[in-house]
């Protein structure tokens, strides 16, 4: 089987003590150490939005994912971080319904572009919120997983509850986690990454999406 897993910095692996232990090759560890054989490729960067990600796909996405069996997407973390910080350093209101609009259409052409290319089952994950003590934060995400809720219903593709894997555990599985606060975010490094007991989670709860069906 082959996994393409497609995403931003934390499908990259940022934070992550090596590229092994990041969950896109902790997925597929997990896979093989069972009777199922899966080879995994990476299409991700630090610091990319769905904009960068359905740029990407477009004009370099085929050879990675023309042979997938299932493909992955976990995205959009980047937009919402962007527009967050943007509304906290210009004390101005976070532009809410621009952010879900241009999230909602990228994602839709990203699941399209990746069905004209191959037949692989589609995979969407949904965000974890590693600010869950901002009130800002728990709406914005909310609203971000349910967009792609009601987009995969739409698209006939599987939504992974990333989000569930991660409630209420953030201190233990985020990378630098302080206060679980925006603001923890203009103090320097990003606290939202997953730490490798993070990416341990997510593997574990990924796999059985990958499992082939019968």
């Amino acid at each position: 089987m082959i996994y393409a897993a497609l995403g931003d910095s934390i499908t990259f692996g940022e934070n992550a003590s090596s590229f092994a232990n990041a969950y896109p090759q902790l997925t597929v560890s997990t896979l093989n150490s069972s009777s199922d054989k899966a080879t995994c490729y990476v299409m991700a960067r630090p610091g990319w939005t769905s904009d960068d990600l359905l740029d990407s796909v477009i004009w370099r996405g085929a050879s990675v994912i023309r042979h997938a069996d299932v493909v992955s997407i976990w995205i959009g973390g980047v937009d919402l971080a962007n527009a967050a910080l943007i509304s906290l350093r210009n004390q101005q209101p976070l532009a809410a319904k621009q952010i879900a609009a241009n999230y909602r259409r990228n994602l839709g052409a990203i699941v399209s572009q990746i069905k004209k290319g191959c037949h692989a089952r589609i995979i969407c994950c949904t965000q974890y919120n590693p600010f869950p003590n901002s009130p800002l934060a728990v709406e914005s995400v909310d609203k971000l997983n349910r967009i792609t809720k009601e987009l995969v219903q739409s698209l006939d593709v599987s939504i992974a509850p990333a989000h569930t894997w991660f409630e209420g555990k953030q201190a233990n599985l985020i990378y630098g986690y302080r206060n679980g606060k925006i603001e923890d975010a203009l103090s320097g490094s990003l606290p939202i990454h997953p730490n490798d007991k993070g990416h341990q989670v997510i593997a574990m709860g990924m796999a059985p999406y990958l499992i082939p069906r019968k």
